[in-house]
């Protein structure tokens, strides 16, 4: 099974408010209510399927990995796009954050945030700046650390990115302004206001870090305005 065989004809195309601020009117917040109800059985967590896991293999689940597959959880849910339909999403992400993950995309979706795509890395045969451009929130990734024998937060699947194209991850390196993906420049400035940002007023932020996540926006060193990790 990859992404593209889910349709997303399978989701009634119900219409949600253009904003990442939860609508409030009693009319809308029904209609979202409903369409959980209705829909409870596509947001699901399980060890990960035979197919699935051999698509990772060599991208994702790389010769190297360490981490065992036994480790880590298969997460489905619906998540709201861009284009203000529901769609079906598919996230990778250790055991011990797969209830949390799986919560706060239940509350995202209820409140009808804006996610654009939501797809395995695999997809992008697991090139993180590929998924990133793209505007893909995915979470797990095995790689080290640069120049480091230590496993990153993604390659232990304890760390997950949202709208990764409007919040970058930029730092500093030898005088030079790194930002990734590349194609993010018009985000960089964070005393914008724009959609989709990630900052502490934003629902996601909140949601993430009251499940005990850490928001590499608060990091000094760099800033990865898309990452939660614990």
């Amino acid at each position: 099974m990859t992404f593209e065989d889910i349709p997303d004809t399978s989701i009634s195309d119900t219409s949600v408010a253009d904003t990442n601020t939860p609508d409030t009117s009693t009319s809308e917040a029904d209609i979202l209510d409903t369409t959980y109800e209705n829909n409870k059985e596509q947001f699901y967590i399980s060890e990960i399927p035979d197919d699935i896991f051999e698509k990772m293999q060599g991208k994702s689940y790389k010769a190297d990995c360490t981490l065992p597959r036994e480790n880590l959880r298969y997460i489905h849910v619906l998540h709201v796009g861009f284009d203000n339909q529901v769609h079906e999403g598919e996230l990778v992400v250790n055991k011990d954050i797969a209830d949390d993950v799986l919560e706060i995309f239940k509350e995202l979706y209820e409140s009808g945030y804006q996610i654009e795509k939501v797809r395995l890395v695999d997809e992008y045969d697991a090139d993180d700046e590929a998924s990133m451009s793209d505007n893909n929130s995915s979470a797990f990734n095995f790689r080290f650390i640069s120049h480091t024998t230590k496993i990153s937060k993604h390659g232990m699947g304890m760390a997950v990115d949202i709208n990764t194209l409007y919040n970058p991850y930029v730092k500093t390196v030898d005088g030079e302004l790194s930002i990734e993906p590349a194609n993010a420049t018009d985000y960089v400035d964070r005393s914008r206001d724009f959609s989709h940002k990630i900052d502490h007023d934003d629902l996601c932020y909140k949601l993430f870090t009251e499940h005990g996540f850490e928001w590499g926006g608060d990091w000094t060193h760099s800033k990865d305005y898309q990452h939660f990790e614990k």
